[in-house]
């Protein structure tokens, strides 16, 4: 009798799965795991939100043609705009790498009294809305100042409202990658006699490379399309403080909305290069880090 219920339990036809193929939403496995209703849904919500806005800026630079949207981009005024916008944002850029960097190293490695309310106080450019970032620095080096430093409406004036604004973008890029490090390593090339120098180029450097370059692109890019936070610092002196962001609102004010997008869509090609190239030399850095290991 054991024999024939054996027999019977191991031929018996199995019961078909109810449950839709792929799990939950009948997700298939060809997509990873999404299916293609949510790619399409992403795809549209991108292209609504993000590829369309841009298509409509780019085709409207060209209403005049290739000849009209190269005379607007090479005006000597636009050109002038364009030099400042490029040479304060590379500036401010550089100042965050070198202070945000170091700013995540002391959230990350060190402990101090009011450590926490530094690391909150970090993401205030991020909420606070950015024409009263403007507001705040005219008070402290404006006419006004009670410090006696007055810099409104000149080029370290909009260094430092972009510094400002730019901050947070390298700190919370390499805040992670810090915490993730393995100290053990660190350790063992000191009790091996290393530097401190010499273990931060060799093995921390390598490390925090690829976040501080994304960090320094994502600062750069932000900068060069800033408009609140140099709007009352700035002066908006044409061809010595005036920013790209300033001199598109003036083109649309005097209804030349043409050159205010040819000029839009070069800001814009200056982002999408700046942030392709960063991403691929951060990509390249990854390699060699891991090819080294």
């Amino acid at each position: 009798m054991t024999s024939v219920d054996s027999t019977t339990s191991a031929t018996a036809t199995p019961v078909p799965d109810s449950r839709p193929p792929g799990g939950f939403l009948g997700r298939s496995r060809t997509f990873a795991g999404v299916s293609p209703a949510t790619i399409g849904i992403a795809w549209l919500w991108l292209s609504i939100i993000v590829l369309l806005p841009l298509a409509a800026i780019t085709v409207q630079s060209f209403d005049d043609g290739w000849s009209g949207f190269w005379d607007a981009v090479t005006a000597p005024a636009a050109l002038d705009t364009l030099w400042i916008t490029v040479l304060v944002s590379v500036i401010a850029a550089l100042i965050n790498v070198v202070f945000g960097t170091l700013i995540a190293w002391v959230l990350v490695r060190d402990e101090f009294p009011g450590k926490g309310f530094v690391n909150a106080i970090i993401d205030l450019p991020f909420a606070l809305p950015t024409i009263v970032a403007s507001l705040v620095l005219l008070s402290l080096y404006g006419p006004n100042s009670p410090i006696d430093i007055q810099l409104n409406a000149t080029k370290p004036a909009l260094v430092i409202a972009l510094t400002f604004v730019t901050l947070p973008f390298v700190v919370r890029q390499v805040q992670p990658v810090l915490i993730e490090l393995d100290v053990d390593v660190e350790e063992a090339a000191a009790v091996l006699g290393a530097k401190n120098l010499t273990i931060f180029r060799k093995i921390v450097m390598p490390s925090l490379l690829p976040a501080i370059l994304t960090g320094a692109g994502l600062a750069f890019t932000r900068a060069i399309g800033e408009f609140g936070s140099v709007v009352l610092i700035g002066g908006n002196i044409p061809g010595d403080t005036q920013v790209a962001s300033q001199y598109i609102q003036q083109q649309i004010e005097i209804d030349a909305p043409v050159d205010a997008a040819a000029i839009s869509v070069v800001l814009l090609l200056i982002a999408f290069v700046t942030l392709l190239v960063l991403r691929v030399a951060g990509r390249w850095q990854s390699k060699r880090e891991d090819a080294d290991r």
